[in-house]
Parts: C-alpha cells; sequence; structure tokens
C-alpha cells in the first residue's frame, strides 16, 4: 500500500482475514502496534486500562523496542502504531524517537493515535520531523460536561486536545504534507450523537484529511460494569470500523495484526490490558517465535472452528 491509501482502506485491510491467514501459522501480520508506555492521562469509562490492578508508571524500553521492531521488518511487517493501549505523548521524546528510528529501518508505514490533549505544537513539530506518516485524533465527546462524564478527567485537557488539533493541521500542512491526519469518533445514540455531529462539524472536519466512526467497543468484556454505569451498549469485541465491521468469529486481531504491551509481551487481544491474552514474552522470544507459540497456534484453531469455549476468549462479549 502506497501514502495515498486512506486510513479507512488501511483498517479494513487490517481487520479482513484473507484466504492466506485461515491458517493457526499465519505468516507475519502487515501491522502491529506496540505500546510506548501504558499510561494514560483519561479515565475513560468503556476503556480496558481501568481494569489494571495497578496503572502503570514505566515505559518500554528502547533497546527493546529497537530489537523486536528490527525483527518484525526482517519478517515481513510493513506497518508499525507506535501506540496499543496507553497513550503514547505520555513519553513524547521518546514516541519522537521510536519513529525515527523505524523509519530509519524501513518502515514503509509509521502510525499513531492520540487522544490529542498532549499534542502541543513543540510535540507535533517533532513527530512530522520524525517522518510520522499517519496522526489520528480520537475525538468521542460532544461537550464538556460529556467528556468529563465519559472520560473521567477535567475537560481544559478536550478543549487542548481540540487546540491542538486545529494547530497540528498547520503544522502538518507546512512540515510534512504527506502525512496523513485523521480522526475517529464512537457512535453514540441520540442526543449524544447529535452533539458530537455539531462539535465535529465546527472543531473536527475542518482539519482532518479523514474521519471515521466506531462502534462502542466492549474491551473483551473488561469494561462492561462501567459502561453499564454510564448507560452505554457497547458492540461486540473489536468488530473494526462502523461501515465494515466483521464477524466475531474467527476474530480478526489473532490473525492480522501484532500487539505488543509495554513489558513486551506479545498479544492475541487488541484490547489485553493486564495480559491475560498474552502468547508470548519478546524479552525472551524473538518475535515469530511468538507469533507461531503453540499457544498462539492452539487458540486460533479455536478459532478458526468458532467455538472459544475453554479459552481465554470466552468471556468476551463477542461470544456471549
Amino acid at each position: 500500500m502506497d501514502s495515498r491509501v486512506t486510513i479507512t482502506q488501511r483498517i479494513d485491510a487490517v481487520t479482513l482475514v484473507t484466504t492466506d491467514r485461515f491458517t493457526d501459522a499465519p505468516p507475519a501480520p502487515r501491522s502491529v502496534k506496540i505500546e510506548l508506555t501504558g499510561r494514560c492521562n483519561y479515565r475513560c469509562g468503556f476503556c480496558a486500562l481501568r481494569t489494571r490492578a495497578v496503572q502503570p508508571k514505566g515505559d518500554m524500553d528502547p533497546a527493546l523496542f529497537r530489537k523486536i521492531t528490527r525483527q518484525m521488518r526482517n519478517a515481513g511487517v510493513e506497518e508499525i502504531g507506535v501506540f496499543y493501549l496507553g497513550e503514547s505523548l505520555m513519553a513524547p521524546q521518546l514516541t519522537v524517537d521510536a519513529i525515527r528510528w523505524c523509519k530509519e529501518i524501513g518502515f514503509p508505514y509509521v502510525f499513531l493515535t492520540t487522544n490529542g490533549s498532549l499534542c502541543s505544537p513543540a510535540v507535533a513539530e517533532g513527530l512530522f520531523k520524525a517522518g510520522l506518516d499517519s496522526l489520528k485524533f480520537s475525538v468521542n465527546a460532544g461537550t464538556d460536561e460529556q467528556f468529563e462524564e465519559v472520560m473521567g478527567v477535567r475537560s481544559k485537557l478536550y478543549r487542548n486536545a481540540l487546540g491542538n488539533l486545529k494547530t497540528t493541521r498547520l503544522l502538518r500542512d507546512a512540515l510534512r504534507p504527506e502525512c496523513g491526519l485523521y480522526a475517529s469518533s464512537i457512535r453514540y445514540d441520540g442526543a449524544q450523537q447529535e452533539r458530537m455531529e455539531r462539535l465535529l462539524a465546527e472543531r473536527v472536519l475542518p482539519y482532518v484529511d479523514e474521519h471515521y466512526w466506531l462502534p462502542l467497543y466492549s474491551m473483551g468484556s473488561l469494561a462492561t460494569q462501567r459502561e453499564a454505569e454510564l448507560g452505554y451498549r457497547p458492540t461486540a469485541g473489536n468488530q473494526g470500523r462502523l461501515g465494515a465491521l466483521r464477524d466475531p468469529l474467527p476474530c480478526w486481531s489473532a490473525f492480522t495484526e501484532g500487539h505488543v504491551t509495554a513489558d513486551g509481551i506479545l498479544s492475541a487481544c487488541c484490547f489485553d490490558a493486564d495480559s491475560r491474552w498474552g502468547m508470548g514474552d519478546l524479552n525472551k522470544q524473538s518475535f515469530m517465535a511468538a507469533w507461531h507459540s503453540e499457544k498462539f497456534r492452539e487458540l486460533r484453531r479455536a478459532h478458526l472452528a468458532k467455538d472459544v469455549a475453554g479459552t481465554v476468549c470466552e468471556a468476551c462479549v463477542a461470544y456471549a
């Protein structure tokens, strides 16, 4: 894929399990997301991070990042996301260094998703100068009140994020026009959705190349209690974006995209906040050894049979 491919085309290519991947030992994934830090300055009610008994304070070891990304590139991985569950811009220099390294060793496409509150002009400049190919802002509240209710933090961060998006567009155009600038939003119901659409029309759509909608993910059943408290009804598992939802079984996450936690665990799940879906330890084994580990292959066989009873995926609401 070249840089002119839209973000939704890239997402759809990753969430589609093609025939060559209907095996317990599929080829190296096209895309891998790596958690540079498990920290986050938001406390979103729907996020799996909230289930961690102790919120992480450390970041990924840069030496580990360099080692595993070189292994990934040698294996044929083409796209690196310098984020996973945490907010990468809690560690801005680490993020900039990670982007620069990935471009130096030949990754065609390096992408980042952020809540935007920490994407100051100075940070954005660093991202673009490092060679970032795609930057996406997650915008999931239509008003200050909704932001504070759902994200669990003061609305000042919300206003910071919207202001940063505007200045980021100016910097992108000046410093790295080939970098895509995008936004995504959770689709709510009724009046909440109307507020979201007004906010997007005024504060988001004028500054991005593309915007797309996401369902309210269940985060692998990890955040359902808080979702119930907020009155939201999540979709089953991660079925991709609205407009191109995928069947829950087999779950694309186990076949088409790698997910690595800040402490180096390769996970089978895109919402794995506590490593219960851990399939291998990249501190001790190579990326492809973990990608083809017997534990991972056994889980994939269950998905291919469309029977995950007795596996770690059994509790996911996608299969309830």
